[in-house]
């Protein structure tokens, strides 16, 4: 069991931020997260290594088919989300975790509690969406 992040201000009382506990404590979490994400893939994988694809109805097939393929996709996500944990993961070693990649200011300890693999601060990630809908609008 993981233990609980001390969310008050973010900040231990020395000031420092992301001292060494708030990075064991991300990196048990992320470490965690990616372990679950495997763990369901190899059973979504034995699932259906093992289901019987010699269904004789043409609708069982069909259905089957595209359970298969939301599965796959699911999985493709997953992927890449592991892509991800393991970025921050290597953001974790290199000292650069919980640092906004656009204006280098702290991400809160909240925002990374929810979103581990957050890499921007929460107004930085709003900007991002806005900027995002205006040219997905035009």
């Amino acid at each position: 069991m993981i233990e609980t992040l001390p969310l008050g201000t973010g900040l231990p009382e020395d000031g420092a931020f992301m001292n060494d506990r708030q990075k064991e404590y991300f990196r048990k979490k992320l470490l965690n997260w990616k372990a679950d994400i495997l763990r369901e893939s190899r059973e979504t994988l034995e699932a259906l290594a093992s289901e019987n694809a010699n269904l004789a109805d043409a609708a069982d097939r069909a259905s089957s088919e595209t359970d298969r393929a939301i599965e796959l996709r699911a999985r493709d996500r997953q992927r890449k989300l592991i892509a991800k944990i393991d970025a921050a993961i290597e953001r974790i070693d290199d000292g650069t975790y919980g640092y906004c990649e656009e204006t280098g200011e702290p991400i809160s300890l909240r925002r990374l509690d929810a979103r581990p693999i957050a890499t921007l601060s929460l107004e930085a990630q709003e900007r991002h969406e806005r900027r995002e809908k205006v040219y997905r609008d035009e």
